[in-house]
């Protein structure tokens, strides 16, 4: 039987300059966001918004990525030590017990902090650009899954966020971490996300329905934060404080995004039902 089960051994460094890596994660995190920006200039084009504003947001984003996805890693996730080495938080070293420093890149990124940190910085974008808030999150919302899509494909590049124990003919066989079939749960993550991308992109693309500001990004943080919820029942915890819990902490953490997703979903169609019983 163990044939049938994909052996997966990728190296996840893919080149290392002078002691400075490039890896599989900064690749594909990399591609996704240019691949997020190309999409967003035309749709910028359509919304009749300045190439200015389009040019900005690549800065805007990255930077509340990045950091909302380090530091909520390292507080929702591990801040017991990080607590402790406050400047490994934000450098990509690591200092070992008499004082030497290593090169190893950012390796802890969480989504859920990804994502406020995202929010965060398109509140100070919007501003600066006189552009409505809940705007620029419903056009974001367009590319988020693909993005998240990317994402996911570098955890499967560093058999990072494995899943459990199975016995089912698509099996991985992570060789960096064991021997054991598993389920690939970062694959089912980023097969689950491009799905909503294409679901997302083309409700906007049609726009059948007259939707408010607001719509897509309810939508989409649902869908993407529904799917994290269930397919996390088949993904080993991430950290041992999860051992016991009924719900780990990106289960957790998913619950508020959904119930807001949810929330402005409702608001947007509350709204137009009301307009069209008015107009009626």
């Amino acid at each position: 039987m163990i044939a049938l089960y994909i052996n997966w051994d990728f190296d996840s460094e893919i080149i290392n300059i002078f002691g400075f890596p490039l890896k599989y994660y900064g690749l594909l995190f990399g591609v996704g966001l240019l691949l997020c920006t190309y999409i967003l200039k035309g749709v910028f084009k359509r919304e009749n918004l300045k190439d200015n504003a389009h040019e900005a947001l690549f800065v805007y984003g990255i930077i509340g990525i990045f950091f909302g996805a380090r530091l909520g890693h390292c507080l929702f996730y591990d801040f017991e030590y990080y607590s402790k080495n406050i400047l490994e938080m934000f450098l990509p070293i690591k200092i070992n017990q008499i004082g030497e420093i290593k090169f190893i890149g950012y390796s802890g990124l969480a989504s859920h902090g990804g994502t406020i940190g995202l929010i965060i910085s398109l509140f100070l974008y919007s501003k600066k650009y006189e552009i409505k808030y809940l705007k620029i999150l419903d056009l974001i919302a367009i590319v988020a899954p693909l993005g998240a899509t990317f994402i996911r494909l570098a955890n499967l590049m560093n058999s990072e966020m494995i899943g459990n124990p199975t016995t089912i003919s698509w099996a991985f066989i992570f060789r960096k971490v064991d021997n054991i079939p598993r389920h690939p749960a970062q694959l089912y993550e980023a097969i689950a996300y491009f799905i909503i991308f294409i679901i997302v992109f083309t409700v906007y693309k049609t726009k059948n329905i007259k939707l408010g500001n607001g719509f897509l990004f309810g939508l989409v943080i649902t869908l993407i934060f529904t799917m994290r919820i269930l397919i996390e029942f088949v993904k080993i915890n991430q950290v041992e404080f999860e051992e016991g819990m009924k719900l780990n902490m990106g289960q957790i953490l998913s619950i508020p995004f959904i119930i807001i997703g949810i929330y402005f979903m409702g608001k947007n169609l509350t709204k137009n039902e009301t307009k069209y019983k008015t107009s009626h």
